[in-house]
């Protein structure tokens, strides 16, 4: 079975870029260069995850806080001492 992680962000929309910021205690600040309407926010952190784990688009998906810029993402296919890995910021 892979692994999975549920993933809390703190979400920051309408950024130049997408990049990951650093660690907020247990959440990951993440940057978007999408506007926070109709869900594009929401699409671009899943679609930015996925690429910078080097995932497959549908391996990262959002848990909740559709609407918040806290967010919970699940993440399949990697484990949390990887992701710390990743992102040691």
């Amino acid at each position: 079975m892979a692994d999975s992680i549920v993933l809390e962000i703190k979400a920051v929309p309408d950024a130049v870029r997408s990049e990951v910021v650093g660690w907020l205690g247990e959440a990951l600040k993440v940057r978007l260069k999408a506007p926070p309407v109709d869900g594009k926010a929401n699409a671009e952190l899943c679609r930015f995850l996925a690429a910078a784990l080097e995932l497959p688009k549908g391996s990262v998906a959002l848990a909740s806080g559709a609407g918040s810029r806290q967010k919970r993402v699940e993440i399949k296919g990697i484990s949390f001492v990887r992701l710390r890995e990743r992102f040691p910021l």
